[in-house]
């Protein structure tokens, strides 16, 4: 039963606890004015097969290619500076493309390869200056690799399961966050070498560091069934990890639709008494109080696959990609969901992930589908309510999407430079996507002319 069928009284409805509990109750921020939609603008996005589009090749230097699993761009290309993406690969290495354009058939381009895994790369994020790459995989290590020399510079250990994601910390460019499918979170700092308390194993080329702090099973373990086999409950995997400021993380699950947020000035262990010396778990500051998962139909929680945060006109907001094919928002403060929007075509797993836009209005997602489907969303007026007198109802969202095809198979990565998005399909490739209003109205008026060199928009849903 939804929290909202349980209040059966007028005077219960209005008390701060249920109307926390409740899924129509949005904070106050959602009520400002609404802001001029820039769907027309998303619409408008086009990507050309001479210029737009990249073949992932192999490290190995032969004719083969190899599918992209992650991408992000620098932290210089999305306040408007060289659009350099890094994209990770399913062999473990992680391509450096300028995609600024290029001139011809050209499916090479200008770009770099490094090597930093022998197992594929799951996620990717530059750090603060743009001198290294974080490099999450499924050897279950974090690696951090010189930009400029291509060398690794320090390999992190203690997860013992895949990598799932990354997140640096906007206060201090040593400081970074990774979480795993092993339902662990683990705080690193780069200053600090060999901190295991034991001698570096034989094998060790490199420098390696161990967790600073550590946040176990982060999202609760899995319920052991019963019977005469005791078996260990396992973890609740770690999908996404978000700093909200310096000391503040939030992180997503694979289980449900709830968030979980982190101080990160809590000491990582205290004393639990006088006669013993056992540590007493981290817990979280903050969890969400509803599972918007189970709003909309589903007989039990989903989980999320990707966590992202707004900016500019949607500063305040988390994102998140739901196992049940929707996208969530949360207030970032209190972790409430105040919005939910799909597309009739959208498809989620564990392999697709959404990005937001440096300016804050738009949000891509890529799609599980066969049909090679990016999603891009008009954010600008995310959670807030809408006024219009034909609307479904006080929490009917304002967001409108745009499908853009010209790929094939699975849509996993996705991600904003400061005026294009790219977006990495199973069938190999990377396609970089521009605003180009004159190319779109031209492809509109003459699609046969133009269905050779272009890929663009087939319209706005809702419409």
């Amino acid at each position: 039963m939804e929290p909202v069928e349980m209040l059966n009284s007028r005077t219960r409805r209005h008390t701060m606890f249920n109307l926390l509990k409740s899924a129509s109750f949005r904070p106050p921020t959602v009520t400002a004015p609404t802001i001029l939609p820039s769907r027309r603008v998303l619409q408008s996005f086009v990507s050309s097969y001479k210029f737009d589009v990249y073949a992932c090749h192999s490290y190995s230097g032969t004719t083969s290619v190899t599918p992209p699993y992650a991408c992000a761009y620098s932290n210089g290309a999305k306040r408007n500076g060289t659009p350099y993406l890094a994209v990770a690969t399913e062999e473990g290495s992680a391509i450096i493309l300028k995609t600024s354009g290029r001139k011809g058939w050209d499916f090479t381009g200008s770009r770099r390869t490094l090597r930093p895994h022998y197992n594929g790369i799951f996620n990717i994020k530059w750090g603060p200056d743009d001198s290294v790459l974080a490099t999450a995989s499924g050897d279950k290590t974090t690696h951090i690799t010189s930009v400029e020399t291509e060398e690794i510079i320090r390999v992190l250990r203690g997860h013992s399961s895949t990598v799932k994601c990354i997140a640096w910390d906007p206060s201090h460019p040593d400081l970074l966050s990774t979480g795993g499918r092993d339902g662990n979170i683990y705080l690193w700092d780069l200053r600090v070498t060999n901190n295991s308390g034991t001698s570096p194993a034989p094998n060790e080329d490199f420098p390696t560091s161990y967790p600073v702090v550590a946040i176990n099973a982060a999202h609760g373990q899995e319920k052991t069934k019963g019977g005469r086999r005791k078996t260990q409950p396992s973890p609740r995997g770690v999908t996404g990890l978000v700093y909200t400021n310096a000391h503040t993380l939030v992180s997503s699950g694979s289980f449900d639709g709830q968030l979980n947020m982190w101080d990160l000035r809590q000491p990582e262990a205290k004393s639990a008494g006088k006669r013993t010396k056992k540590p007493v778990p981290m817990t979280p500051a903050c969890t969400s109080p509803v599972d918007p998962t189970v709003l909309h139909g589903a007989r039990r929680p989903r989980g999320l696959m990707s966590l992202c945060a707004g900016s500019g006109p949607s500063a305040g907001l988390l994102f998140a990609l739901g196992a049940d094919n929707r996208i969530h928002a949360y207030d970032s403060s209190t972790l409430i969901s105040v919005d939910s929007f799909t597309h009739p075509n959208l498809l989620s797993s564990f392999y697709v992930h959404l990005a937001s836009s440096p300016c804050g209005r738009w949000l891509a997602s890529g799609c599980a589908g066969k049909n090679g489907s990016l999603f891009l969303y008009d954010i600008s007026n995310a959670g807030r309510l809408t006024a219009s007198p034909r609307a479904r109802g006080p929490t009917e969202s304002l967001t409108a999407s745009v499908e853009l095809r010209g790929q094939t198979g699975e849509i996993g990565a996705v991600d904003w430079a400061n005026d294009m998005v790219a977006s990495c399909a199973d069938d190999r490739t990377v396609r970089v996507w521009r605003p180009d209003l004159d190319v779109y109205q031209n492809c509109i008026a003459q699609p046969e002319d133009n269905v050779w060199e272009w890929e663009w928009s087939s319209g706005i849903y809702p419409r």
